[in-house]
C-alpha cells in the first residue's frame, strides 16, 4: 500500500505565495517521476508541473517562472513553491507519483488533493 499525502494549500491574496507538500509512504522500492496537477470548478485537469527523479523539470506555460516544483528522494516527497499567486490558479491542487512498491509493482498514485484559494 502507497500514500500519498498533501499539506500546504489555503486561502492567499493575490501575489502572495504558498508552498505544497507532497510525502509517499508505504512500501516503496523507488519513486519515478512525481508531479502536481490541478483542478479548477469547471475545468479540466491540467498538469501544472513535473519532476523525474533525476530533477529534470516541465512546467505549464502558465506558471513558468512562478512556481518551482522539487523533490527530497531520501524523504520521499515532492514540493511545490507558488509565487506571484494568480485568481487564476485557484484549483484543488493534487500530486502524483509513478512509484515502485514492493508489493504492488509499478503503478501511479495520487494524493487526496488540498485546496488553494487566491482571491483578495
Amino acid at each position: 500500500q502507497v500514500q500519498l499525502v498533501e499539506s500546504g494549500g489555503g486561502l492567499v491574496q493575490p501575489g502572495g505565495s504558498l508552498r505544497l507538500s507532497c510525502a509517499a509512504s508505504g512500501s516503496i522500492f523507488a519513486i519515478n517521476a512525481m508531479g502536481w496537477y490541478r483542478q479548477a470548478p469547471g475545468k479540466q485537469r491540467e498538469l501544472v508541473a513535473a519532476i523525474t527523479s533525476g530533477g529534470s523539470t516541465n512546467y505549464a506555460d502558465s506558471v513558468k517562472g512562478r512556481f518551482t516544483i522539487s523533490r527530497d528522494n531520501a524523504k520521499n516527497t515532492v514540493y511545490l513553491q507558488m509565487n506571484s499567486l494568480k485568481p487564476e490558479d485557484t484549483a484543488v491542487y493534487h500530486c502524483t507519483a509513478d512509484v515502485v512498491s514492493l508489493l504492488m509493482g509499478r503503478n501511479d498514485y495520487w494524493g487526496q488533493g488540498t485546496q488553494v484559494t487566491v482571491s483578495s
